[in-house]
């Protein structure tokens, strides 16, 4: 994967890049499975942590793309994506039922 550092997050997005807006905090790219849809993760303290080194990025913690089609589940590590194993339906209704912050 490439990332690119923007200040607004393009409407048309490139396969494989993550797109980073520092300015409104925020993580842009098409799902990693290649479905296309597009996947947002908002940058806070309590949320998702972007790390740059220099050269790479990593995202964390896991994208779990939940409500598309594809359940894509997965870390993006030094421009690198790792899949996380498949979860069952049982663990997906726990997370889901969770209190998360976001979700208050």
């Amino acid at each position: 994967m490439k990332h690119k550092f923007v200040d607004f997050i393009p409407d048309n997005l490139e396969e494989r890049v993550v797109y980073i807006s520092l300015e409104y905090g925020i993580v842009v790219h098409k799902c990693c499975c290649g479905c296309g849809h597009e996947v947002v993760t908002p940058l806070s303290p309590m949320g998702w942590k972007l790390t740059f080194d220099g050269e790479t990025i990593s995202l964390s913690p896991s994208i779990g793309s939940w409500s598309l089609a594809c359940k894509s589940h997965y870390w993006i590590r030094n421009n690198k994506v790792e899949w996380a194993k498949q979860w069952s339906k049982r663990d997906k209704e726990k997370t889901k039922n969770k209190k998360w912050w976001w979700s208050k």
